[in-house]
């Protein structure tokens, strides 16, 4: 089998009965054993097994669709001295992608020769050619068994090619010849029996190959070596041939390109049609990587996306300076692999310029396009946030986009029933289109994630953790950098740091929020949907909660989940005397009455609580989406007992009197509450102050170096802090939670800030 140059290009059969005698850096073919955590486990001969780690994997271990006792090709890494085998991963899963197959019998007399070859008397004949002759060689015999050996038009030269022809030959397939067997095969085949019985070298005008070239300048003798062909075959290569000619002939790259420049261009979507033709495809490249055999570009146009094979060599990377996010030219086969199309690159060119400004315009906008709802889609009827429409439209792009180019989605949101509502929404929405967008198993985890946030502010501890792990993700599995939704936790100065942070990567990031919203964040991120940012009299006459304006978005990215959104508004709101009545009208009319809006809300509250840092996806889809009631009625008493024994506690060590016709309510957390259980501080001074609140009141609950304040009018939290620190200048006072109130302090101060902060809230209110 002269035509196999080394180990790595052919398969072997390992017919052995020891690990120490496998050879490293050879592909074997294997059984698949089992399954573990932290890899798979391959036999490759009886009492012969090893260790597939998934770090050699080429993807997730949960997504490789491998089953017990699928047959498999993989590599030996190493034996080690105890007799274990590490494995590597081959990108080649059939025999068909190999050039040929072995026998590795240690002992037996078969080693070395063919697959099959043992017991096969009537073996096809086989023709031996430089891999660099023809573009394309087929080995005869069944489909099953077929191999197709590609050049890479960059590893040829005129010089290598000049030689390549006057080595192709007609051998026999059998072990050994008789000098007379050999005389009667090479007189007996004709060329009518060369295409059905031997391997076929296809040379056709319109690829030029420097084989063809090479051919025309033998004289017949030497051209038809070992073979007899007839008059007629020899006019029909000569007419094959150019005529000789002094000048320089073409290498197939530079043929290849000139027929190029004269072909269309064609979408990726019509690649099913065009098996076995020469294409020519522009787009974007999505990934590139590096396998064992070729390397494989993901190619993608406006219509799809295709995997291309290029091959130099065995596990070397074809065109190094073609990367990621790269506009090409690509030239190439169509093929099936395995049921799946591919395309065998000839060449590869990266377009600059005006001609890569046009293509990637024209990816933009179909994707954009495509990913665009044709409307926005509000809850209910004379829903205040139909002002909003263009800003849903426009939020709903960008995610809807961002699933389209495989691009992970991270959603930040508070861990507040508000938060979670808004958040849980919006993952319900985009989960069916990811799922319907990708195959993969674990696909709605993998390019979706909601993450909440013990406090509304996305800061730079926050910030920092999502930056390393997108760079991580975007290291070791090339992903792309997430689009970051912000779930009103990123509405002020509170969050810029953070933002800009992920700004410094380019990762795209859109704010979400009810709540306060600073004019640098506008500025700062790439969409923004808040009431805030429109002079609407609907938006201003009613209070409007981010879990509304979440589930409102999820509505308009997947309209066909609407009725399960419609409850969710009325969720969102603590205080239902607050909540719009068309929210808590749309409830009911979809079955949610009063009574089941609060025991969702308090479930939620009290499950956001514990675990803070987890998503809880399961839990709380049971909850808002999947509950009968029972799930949430049993929270929601639990939720209830806790939070009435904690505030009896506090109401009996409240400290209350009046200043300036304002009625002052205090009470001491560290002293008076269990600071590590539920609820938090912030839930607790919410709750005091509704059920402690008169005409004109503050209420303050403090702890070492943090309090809330909340009263019966807005308060500019930012302004109280600003008077609390002109009075106390050494208590370091900052506003650091607007949403909640929220003022730090430094714990030596502590008495001084709270009598400060008073004064300045009792001010702001006479004011």
């Amino acid at each position: 089998m002269d035509w196999i140059t080394h180990d790595e290009d052919v398969w072997f059969d390992f017919r052995g009965d020891s690990p120490q005698q496998l050879t490293a850096g050879r592909y074997y073919r294997g059984t698949v054993d089992g399954f573990a955590d932290f890899g798979v486990f391959i036999d490759l001969a009886s009492g012969v097994t090893g260790l597939l780690h998934r770090s050699e994997l080429d993807r997730r271990l949960e997504t490789l669709d491998w089953e017990s006792d699928d047959t498999v090709f993989v590599q030996v890494k190493n034996v080690r001295d105890n007799g274990n085998i590490d494995l590597g991963w081959s990108i080649r899963q059939s025999q068909s992608e190999f050039r040929g197959s072995e026998i590795h019998d240690p002992t037996g007399a078969n080693d070395g020769e063919p697959v099959g070859s043992e017991t096969d008397d009537n073996t096809d004949a086989e023709l031996t050619t430089e891999a660099t002759a023809t573009p394309s060689v087929s080995r005869g015999g069944s489909d099953a068994d077929a191999a197709t050996v590609k050049r890479t038009p960059a590893a040829t030269s005129t010089e290598d090619t000049s030689t390549a022809s006057t080595d192709e030959t007609i051998s026999a397939d059998t072990d050994q010849e008789t000098p007379g067997e050999s005389a009667n095969t090479e007189a007996g085949i004709t060329a009518a029996e060369t295409e059905t019985k031997t391997e076929t070298v296809s040379v056709s005008a319109e690829n030029t190959s420097t084989a063809t070239n090479a051919a025309s300048t033998q004289s017949p003798s030497s051209t038809t070596q070992g073979i007899d062909v007839d008059d007629d075959d020899d006019d029909e290569l000569s007419n094959q041939s150019p005529p000789v000619s002094d000048s320089p002939q073409k290498t197939e790259s530079e043929a290849l390109n000139e027929l190029a420049d004269d072909r269309e261009p064609v979408s990726i979507d019509s690649l099913s049609d065009r098996v076995g033709s020469d294409v020519q495809i522009e787009g974007e490249i999505v990934e590139a990587r590096q396998t064992g055999g070729p390397t494989v570009f993901e190619l993608r146009d406006e219509s799809g996306t295709v995997e291309c094979a290029a091959f130099v060599e065995a596990g070397v990377r074809a065109y190094p300076d073609v990367g990621d996010g790269d506009i090409v030219r690509l030239n190439g086969e169509v093929e099936r692999r395995r049921g799946e199309i591919q395309v065998e690159t000839n060449e590869l060119t990266p377009l600059e310029g005006a001609a890569a400004e046009t293509v990637e315009n024209r990816l933009v906008d179909a994707l954009t396009a495509e990913a665009r709802p044709e409307t926005a889609t509000v809850l209910a009827t004379d829903d205040p946030l139909s002002a909003l429409s263009s800003q849903f439209v426009d939020a709903a792009t960008a995610i809807r986009r961002a699933v389209l180019e495989s691009r992970p989605i991270v959603v930040r949101h508070a861990a507040t029933a508000d938060g979670y509502v808004a958040g849980a929404a919006i993952e319900r929405a985009v989960l069916p289109l990811v799922k319907e967008e990708h195959a993969r198993a674990d696909a709605e985890y993998h390019f979706f994630t909601r993450r909440p946030l013990d406090d509304p502010v996305y800061g730079m501890d926050t910030a920092t953790n999502d930056v390393t792990q997108m760079l991580q993700d975007n290291e070791r599995h090339d992903e792309k950098l997430p689009l970051v939704v912000l779930v009103g936790v990123g509405g002020t100065v509170d969050s810029l740091d953070g933002i800009e942070l992920l700004g410094v990567y380019d990762a795209p990031r859109i704010v979400i929020d009810a709540g306060d919203l600073d004019e640098a964040i506008l500025t700062e991120v790439d969409t923004v949907v808040s009431p805030l940012t429109e002079s609407n009299d609907s938006l201003t006459a009613v209070p409007i909660s981010t879990g509304a304006v979440g589930a409102n978005l999820a509505a308009t990215i997947n309209s066909e989940i609407t009725a399960e959104l419609e409850h969710l508004p009325a969720v969102s709101y603590w205080d239902q005397t607050q909540a719009p009545s068309v929210y808590v009208d749309r409830a009911a009319a979809a079955g949610y009455d009063a009574t089941q809006t609060r025991e969702l809300r308090e479930a939620i509250a009290l499950e956001a609580y514990y675990q803070s840092y987890q998503d809880k996806r399961e839990l709380i889809t049971d909850l808002l989406f999947e509950d009968d009631g029972g799930l949430a009625g049993h929270v929601s008493e639990q939720f209830r007992l806790k939070l009435d024994a904690e505030v009896e506690t506090a109401e009996a060590n409240l400290e209350t009197y009046r200043a300036d016709n304002v009625e002052v309510v205090k009470l001491d957390a560290d002293a008076y509450s269990h600071r590590f259980d539920f609820p938090p501080t912030a839930l607790l001074s919410e709750t005091l102050h509704r059920q402690t609140r008169s005409e004109s009141s503050v209420t303050v609950v403090y702890s070492t170096d943090e309090l809330f304040v909340h009263a019966t009018t807005d308060l500019d939290i930012r302004a109280v802090a600003s008077a609390a620190g002109n009075t106390v200048p050494e208590g370091g006072v900052t506003a650091v939670g607007v949403r909640q109130n929220r003022v730090e302090f430094l714990a030596g101060a502590r008495e001084s800030v709270v009598d400060a902060v008073v004064d300045a809230a009792v001010a702001q209110i006479n004011n």
